[in-house]
């Protein structure tokens, strides 16, 4: 089903009504995924037409003509190659210098204009007493010499801020660089782990009973006979379809009595809704009720309750699960006679393999929801009778 979405690039919405969000974030990025794909692919044929075909030159009296290299190919100049490029921390630290400097020449044009007023005052009281000739002169040598010092202060000072403004963006900088890979660091390692154990968890749960039994078989010896064990799962980790004749994808369809064909012609000859011995049907399969029907069963029970449910939309199961916030829905496709949460990769064989698995592991690598709870059906009522009369 997964595929033929991503074939159509088009989810009918009753399809879409039957998906959990997390289902649906995970439907987005595979049809996203497609999209990229399939514009790669379209662009790689256009450069492949454009080279096939020579376009005709127009008659122009203008010409480019490109620099060849010793290959007599385009030459071609990266920055940073060249032994006289500048690195990229050389650029910044003059970058950085080039802004202390304007900062600190600015500072010290404001503190100049002020030196300028007091001097303006001072020259304001030297003309009212013009009349003492010898203090004026003996003036002006001191405001000489004032301003001479004046003006060394105002530089050592502009060179002392210039190199203070560029040490602090020095360190503002460096500082936000470890901040950043730091935080980066920590979130790849910790994703990274997640992964492996998620992946080396289901890996061997996957294949843990038919492990087990290889094991007995070979080292057991005469020993005491033990009772018969449970059927191996038979698990498929791969994205490629279990190949069986004569079976369709699961497609949307809101015809009740669609599904119940269905249901009777591909499903009920795979017996999937039966135990593992074949004798009766799981307490946890119920009919096709719709997803307030669901909840109200799930209602009465602790969570970690479920139940799996035939879709009254599409040509598929649903599975209810009752957590600690409420009710989650996880699709189950039904497509190429193999059985499969919507978006994940292991598929089963039935849907009593599904089931049991999920016992052990969680629904989600997030949520950690596991099946602890059949919900069966109801005293006196069998909603799930219409399927087989």
């Amino acid at each position: 089903m997964l595929q033929q979405i991503l074939t159509n690039m088009f989810i009918e919405p009753e399809l879409l009504a039957e998906l959990n969000e997390e289902q649906k974030q995970v439907l987005f990025f595979k049809m996203r995924e497609e999209q990229v794909r399939r514009w790669r692919e379209r662009e790689t044929g256009l450069e492949k037409e454009e080279a096939g075909t020579v376009k005709p030159r127009k008659v122009s009296g203008k010409t480019v003509s490109w620099l060849k290299g010793s290959d007599n190919d385009v030459w071609v100049w990266l920055m940073g190659e060249h032994p006289d490029d500048k690195p990229y921390d050389q650029i910044c630290d003059e970058i950085m210098a080039e802004r202390a400097a304007n900062q600190a020449q600015k500072e010290a044009k404001e503190f100049r204009c002020l030196c300028a007023c007091v001097h303006v005052c001072v020259r304001v009281c030297v003309c009212l007493s013009e009349a003492h000739v010898w203090f004026g002169l003996i003036f002006q040598r001191y405001e000489a010499e004032e301003r001479r010092k004046a003006e060394e202060e105002v530089r050592r000072l502009e060179d002392k801020r210039a190199q203070q403004i560029f040490m602090d963006l020095k360190e503002v900088q460096h500082q936000g660089k470890v901040r950043k890979s730091k935080v980066a660091d920590q979130r790849r390692r910790s994703l990274a782990k997640q992964t492996r154990e998620d992946n080396r968890r289901r890996s061997l749960k996957a294949l843990e009973r038919g492990r087990v039994a290889a094991m007995t078989k070979a080292f057991g010896g005469q020993t005491t006979a033990l009772p018969p064990k449970a059927k191996p799962r038979k698990l498929t980790l791969t994205n490629e379809p279990i190949d069986q004749p004569n079976m369709r994808h699961s497609v949307s369809s809101s015809n009740r009595e669609e599904i119940i064909r269905w249901f009777r012609e591909q499903q009920l000859p795979l017996r999937v809704c039966f135990q593992q011995d074949q004798t009766c049907i799981a307490p946890w399969f119920h009919g096709i009720i719709s997803l307030q029907e669901a909840e109200d069963f799930l209602g009465s029970v602790s969570p970690g309750g479920f139940l799996v449910r035939v879709s009254e939309r599409i040509l598929g199961y649903v599975l209810s699960y009752r957590s600690q916030e409420g009710f989650k829905h996880f699709l189950i496709d039904a497509a190429d006679n193999c059985y499969m949460l919507l978006g994940d990769q292991i598929k089963f064989t039935s849907l009593e393999e599904l089931v049991e698995y999920h016992k052990d592991e969680p629904l989600t690598a997030s949520g950690g929801e596991r099946l602890l709870m059949a919900c069966g059906q109801k005293p006196g009522n069998l909603d799930y009778s219409e399927l087989f009369t």
